[in-house]
């Protein structure tokens, strides 16, 4: 049952959630909404493509070629075409290596390419199983040296609840949604996103960081038609 078996649409949490979705479903969705998801979409939607980076490897990313792209959307929307960019992440960049193991489809969405990725992921899926991962936060990151990497337990976020929701209201009419799934596209519909994504504690650790660019990067929704999908370890268009 953890693996929402007998549903076509799927949601679930993490690491964990991968392990129990991955390979079981045709396509999975990895949502990061703050913000490797959406730095992604920012960098494919430009022409460029993202190696996502476990958090553990970290140490060992190669430098990036300008030092101010980040992980920050606002920082990549003058990315040339054509770069490649290793961003690691403890959450959606480190799920989506995981996920790169489990045989089915990578994608990642966000708010700004939910009905893009949608889309992709019906097309893809052909007629199997869609499951969508949203990443959460983790509580306490931080790497004690580069061979002892610390991730906290996971704390279960509101705008990866939403982001994942936007995904799935777009899929709905594709077959049975498991109880999950359903729900999260329901919190998306009655949902005002840039009050959510302002008020929550994700989003207001940024903007108390002076990251309010990047906030509101991340609250248009279906703005962007990229669709990063990860071949050989790469997320590209």
């Amino acid at each position: 049952m953890f693996g929402q078996e007998g549903c076509r649409l799927r949601l679930e949490w993490g690491d964990e959630g991968v392990t129990a979705l991955g390979g079981l479903c045709a396509v999975l969705v990895i949502v990061d909404v703050l913000s490797f998801s959406t730095a992604t979409d920012v960098a494919v939607g430009r022409g460029a493509s993202v190696r996502p980076v476990r958090w553990a490897d970290r140490e060992r990313a190669t430098a990036p070629a300008d030092p101010s792209w980040s992980l920050r959307p606002s920082s990549l929307v003058d990315l040339p075409a054509g770069t490649e960019l290793e961003l690691p992440s403890p959450n959606g960049a480190t799920l989506c290596d995981l996920a790169a193991d489990t045989g089915s489809i990578v994608l990642a969405g966000c708010l700004r390419n939910a009905r893009a990725v949608a889309a992709a992921a019906r097309e893809l899926a052909r007629g199997g199983p869609i499951g969508v991962v949203a990443a959460g936060e983790r509580w306490g990151v931080r790497l004690d040296s580069p061979a002892r990497p610390h991730r906290g337990p996971l704390r279960p976020a509101v705008e990866d609840q939403l982001g994942a929701g936007a995904v799935l209201a777009s899929l709905l009419g594709y077959g049975s949604a498991s109880v999950e799934a359903a729900v999260a596209a329901e919190m998306f519909a009655r949902s005002s996103v840039e009050d959510v994504l302002a008020g929550c504690v994700s989003g207001r650790e940024l903007i108390a960081g002076g990251h309010g660019a990047d906030v509101e990067l991340a609250s248009r929704v279906d703005v962007s038609t990229a669709v990063p999908r990860l071949v050989d370890g790469v997320l590209r268009g």
